[in-house]
């Protein structure tokens, strides 16, 4: 389809007038200097808003008895200005006429608004005859309101990419976007990664994410740094904090730390969680507080109970209930055991302790199974102990060979971008903390070594575990560390290899 070029706006004399709330629409200062929308809702819409006309000239200096001679002979403009001002006054039927009148005279203004008008009305055959018009006569947001109703109500994908394709190369940002993004889920990277670019270059953060990730998943880590930092400069939080961790990987927890910060400015809250991990490396206990209770106040558990340990630390029981509480109430069991520990010690809550110890037992803590077991037999109730006992596998079997150490931070980083390009566009979800217990038993049973050559057949050797097993959590392994160099691993691929990554740990005694 032939490129469409947006057609000179008609001016004319005519006032503003008030706006009532009249449902109509009409065209409106709608755009930055661009043609684009100031207010899109969903990706594509226009912005709907009544009253002003694109029209320059003076204020109502057109006598509205000289706009109906000029219409009733046949002045486009005249009619659709004559339109507009019966829209401002609620007359809904007589601006729908004048309009109609002015549209099939060629006025594309007034075909944009019957198309906005049917749209609101929910006559939708009817909006995308207008938008038609108005677009086949080059209207650029006429097209991009077209392509989106095909897309969204019709369901016409083919119909809906021409007329996106259309407007973006027409110059529109939000069309551009559009269209990378169904090329995308089309799976078509090389065409997304185009629109993406026109769309970023015309100052959408949005799309400049969304290349940095395709960049990084190609493994072009240059390109993924300029495209993050450039869509962190335009207020983008996730870029901010992707590009921090991209440094982080990179050994440059400087840089690390400066997006970060630039990202937590726009209450990013896993940014708040690494500055709070900052300074508690610094043993700025107060500061950490801060950022992590920022963080746990997005509803996030690992950081609900770290906050809780710095309060502890800073002796502040009454606030380390409190967070270990949201944390246990959401199942950590970690966060209930302490729960039960603060609630015993600081508050003489012997009935609520017993209760979320019983909760962390549950889930395999088994510290929270001896205390429980300990405060039952302290306090006389051997029955009760008698059907635990009875009642559940007791004490409950812990997770096997959980993953309790700290990696190095470029591996932590690299979990987290790959869970989070993985993530995207609706892809599978692969647990971070995974991919980091995956780097981190390589990186540990590994440290031994001062020449790597030969490390599967050494690992195979010395755990006794198959040769393809260690082959394959050597080839995952390979895959996060260096982007493009493969597929991303399913989530199938991800639970297999971490049953070989744990047997390895056991076997080589290093859990």
């Amino acid at each position: 389809m032939a490129a469409l070029v947006p057609a000179p706006r008609s001016t004319g004399q005519d006032a503003p007038g008030a706006t009532g709330d009249t449902g109509e629409v009409d065209r409106a200062d709608r755009t930055d200097g661009t043609g684009e929308a100031n207010g899109a809702d969903r990706a594509g819409h226009t912005d709907r808003a009544d009253g002003a006309d694109r029209a320059d000239g003076a204020d109502g200096a057109v006598d509205e008895t000289a706009l109906l001679r000029a219409a009733e002979g046949g002045d486009a403009h005249a009619a659709h200005l004559l339109g507009r001002r019966h829209a401002q006054r609620g007359d809904r039927s007589t601006a729908r006429h004048w309009w109609e009148r002015a549209a099939a005279a060629g006025n594309l203004d007034s075909a944009y608004n019957l198309g906005v008008w049917h749209e609101k009305h929910g006559s939708l055959d009817e909006a995308v005859r207008w938008y038609e018009r108005a677009a086949d006569g080059g209207d650029v947001e006429a097209a991009l309101n077209l392509a989106t109703l095909l897309m969204e109500q019709h369901g016409d994908l083919p119909a809906a990419r021409r007329w996106f394709e259309a407007a973006a190369r027409a110059g529109s940002r939000p069309a551009a976007r559009r269209l990378a993004l169904i090329c995308e889920d089309a799976g078509e990277p090389n065409e997304a990664g185009e629109w993406h670019r026109r769309a970023a270059l015309d100052g959408d953060p949005l799309s400049a994410h969304d290349l940095g990730f395709l960049a990084y998943s190609s493994g072009a880590e240059d390109e993924a740094l300029r495209w993050w930092e450039l869509a962190a400069r335009n207020g983008h939080a996730d870029a901010a904090y992707h590009l921090g961790l991209l440094m982080a990987a990179h050994r440059d927890p400087e840089g690390a730390e400066a997006c970060y910060r630039m990202a937590a400015r726009n209450e990013h809250p896993g940014a708040a969680s690494r500055l709070g991990g900052i300074a508690l490396a610094r043993g700025d206990l107060r500061t950490a507080r801060a950022w992590f209770e920022q963080a746990a106040q997005a509803g996030r558990i690992d950081d609900q109970r770290t906050a809780g340990f710095v309060c502890v630390e800073l002796k502040d029981p009454h606030a380390a209930s409190h967070w270990f509480g949201r944390a246990a109430a959401c199942g950590d069991a970690e966060s209930a055991f302490n729960f039960g520990l603060l609630l015993i010690a600081e508050l003489n809550d012997l009935k609520g302790g017993q209760h979320w110890f019983r909760q962390a037992a549950l889930a395999g803590h088994r510290q929270a199974a001896a205390e429980l077991a300990a405060l039952l037999s302290m306090t006389g109730a051997a029955p009760e102990l008698t059907e635990l006992y009875r009642s559940e596998p007791w004490p409950p079997s812990p997770p096997s060979s959980p993953w309790d150490r700290t990696a190095e931070p470029e591996l932590v980083a690299r979990a987290e971008l790959t869970a989070a390009a993985v993530a995207r566009r609706g892809g599978a979800a692969l647990a971070p903390g995974d991919l980091t217990e995956i780097l981190g038993t390589w990186d540990l049973v590994t440290r031994p070594l001062l020449d790597h050559t030969g490390v599967v057949d050494w690992l195979a050797e010395r755990s006794g575990l198959h040769r393809g097993a260690v082959e394959h959590l050597s080839a995952v392994r390979a895959t996060l560390l260096r982007p493009g160099s493969a597929p991303w691993p399913t989530p199938a691929e991800i639970e297999h290899v971490l049953v070989t990554a744990r047997e390895l740990r056991s076997r080589l005694e290093t859990r």
